[in-house]
């Protein structure tokens, strides 16, 4: 039993980290089209691009991801999921068709990590308002900004949560997988991003990293 689980660990780190950037397919185009991009939108489709990397999901199986984001920040985007991957932090869903698929065919759990969608940023759940546009663009409607396990790392305002699947996870001193962690802020403040936990006031956004820190 021991030589097995040598021979487990032994394979799973022999599993490279890769990544590559690639200009937006039309067939993704297509699906971004309507609901996450329009007209207006302060990026052009073809300032963005599809970043494929390396992550470990949360049956600790070495998978390949997908985000759409702007071309610019591609590159230092692909340095820091290699020191996620490194640091073998669990991401649960992060394929392209998780995030802009039809709603029919998006995971039940809708604990995905995903980046660009061209939108207003939210409401801070403090407010009591619904989750709705607060008349400014979101980091996310730029393609700089990415949120990692949304349930596991909620939007939070004094105290509250949209989604109850989140209240477990309101209590930020006890680690659990999926949870960012010092060295996952640490990995993104690498390239100058900065994390929605270190935000002043009762309103965080822990599952939120962005080039602009808002």
């Amino acid at each position: 039993m021991l030589r097995l689980a040598v021979l487990s660990t032994a394979v799973l780190a022999a599993v490279p980290f890769h990544w590559s950037v690639a200009r937006v397919p039309a067939p993704v185009r297509a699906e971004l089209a309507g609901p996450f991009w329009h007209s207006g939108c302060p990026v052009a489709l073809s300032g963005l691009r599809v970043l494929t990397v390396s992550y470990w999901s949360f049956d600790h199986r070495a998978q390949s991801g997908r985000l759409v984001v702007n071309a610019r920040v591609a590159k230092p985007l692909a340095r820091v999921f290699n020191k996620l991957y490194a640091l073998r932090f669990p991401i649960r869903h992060m394929q392209l068709a998780d995030a802009y698929g039809p709603k029919a065919s998006r995971p039940s759990d809708t604990d995905v990590s995903d980046a660009f969608e061209c939108r207003q940023a939210v409401a801070s759940p403090c407010s009591g308002a619904a989750s709705t546009g607060t008349g400014h663009w979101s980091e996310h409607a730029y393609g700089e900004a990415v949120d990692l396990n949304p349930v596991e790392n909620p939007y939070v305002g004094c105290g509250q949560t949209r989604d109850r699947r989140s209240r477990p996870y309101l209590d930020r001193s006890r680690l659990r997988p999926g949870m960012v962690t010092p060295k996952v802020v640490a990995a993104f403040r690498s390239i100058g991003w900065g994390w929605g936990g270190d935000w002043s006031g009762s309103t965080k956004d822990y599952m939120h990293f962005s080039a602009s820190g808002h």
